[in-house]
């Protein structure tokens, strides 16, 4: 099947106009004088409007902090499609960022057939990110998009893939973040990949607790849920397997403007690169999302207990 993907109309403006630098236009909206840290002014952190990607920011921000960068936060942007505008515009110079999904909303054409491991991915990312960015080291945390659903909803419909629902979506309705319904990552690839097409959309956030508790309360049959969220062991739902990779690889990284960047800077964030596993952000974000700990006292913990600070 092929694997070219047209990403959303918005997501495919974005990216033709912050490439419009590298094919001579006149202006460059990321060249714009923000003050950043190779100015020795403050690094401006972002998040999307999650709670996996304000911890990560804030890990961010500490880490840089340790170093004596300056910083100012600005999380809970919203969706990609929002936040990558404000770094276009350069209100943010900074934030995490996950090498597939990126991929994906920066490519017009989608991602190449049989892109999907994390180096292949990272390497193709590159290629088209816009002028005046660029990214740090990626870690081997890799936080992915799933399809879960309850194991009641598994064992009524024998599931155990994303190709399973094929026969049974159309008496399923799923929920996700709003964005999803216009995402190749989200319904659209889910028709074209598997031909997967549901009774019903229900626009609620990402990721987040409109999501799982409409999933355990019945009010959706299958969720949109970040493979670290704790809820997913909790509640014992199940994470349908992807065998036809619409989903890549996740795996965490720093995207930054070019002028924030120096040798401490990036010194900084690939340290936390480098501690950042699969394994110890589920158990950080778990605070958060479970033992309802503040974000910055996490982050805290996190940067001390792995040598950081």
């Amino acid at each position: 099947m092929s694997r070219i993907r047209m990403v959303g109309a918005a997501v495919t403006g974005l990216a033709l106009a912050l490439s419009l630098a590298a094919c001579g236009a006149d202006e460059d909206p990321l060249a714009q004088e923000t003050g950043g840290a190779s100015s020795g002014g403050a690094v401006t952190v972002g998040s999307a409007n999650f709670a996996e990607s304000e911890l990560l920011a804030e890990i961010y921000s500490q880490a840089l902090e340790s170093k004596g960068v300056e910083v100012k936060r600005s999380f809970n942007i919203g969706a990609r499609e929002l936040y990558l505008k404000a770094l276009q515009d350069g209100s943010i110079d900074l934030l995490p960022e996950y090498n597939g999904a990126l991929l994906a909303a920066l490519s017009s054409g989608g991602a190449p057939e049989g892109v999907s491991k994390p180096e292949d991915v990272l390497g193709a990312l590159k290629k088209v990110l816009p002028s005046g960015t660029e990214v740090l080291e990626q870690s081997s945390a890799e936080d992915k998009d799933t399809l879960t659903v309850t194991a009641e909803t598994a064992a009524k419909h024998n599931l155990k893939t994303i190709e399973d629902l094929k026969p049974v979506a159309g008496q399923l309705t799923i929920g996700a973040g709003p964005e999803w319904g216009e995402r190749y990552q989200g319904l659209k690839g889910l028709k074209e990949v598997y031909g997967v097409e549901f009774k019903e959309f229900k626009p609620l956030d990402a990721g987040g607790p409109l999501t799982v508790n409409a999933l355990k309360g019945g009010q959706i049959d299958v969720a949109n849920i970040f493979s670290t969220d704790s809820s997913i062991v909790q509640n014992k739902f199940v994470v349908l397997d992807d065998p036809k990779s619409l989903y890549l690889a996740e795996n965490i990284l720093p995207l930054i403007r070019t002028e924030a960047k120096n040798d401490t800077v990036a010194g900084a964030l690939n340290a936390v690169s480098a501690k950042l596993t699969t394994e110890n952000l589920t158990q950080y974000l778990a605070k958060v999302q479970v033992d309802k700990q503040d974000t910055a006292t996490v982050a805290k913990a996190f940067l001390s207990e792995n040598g950081l600070v």
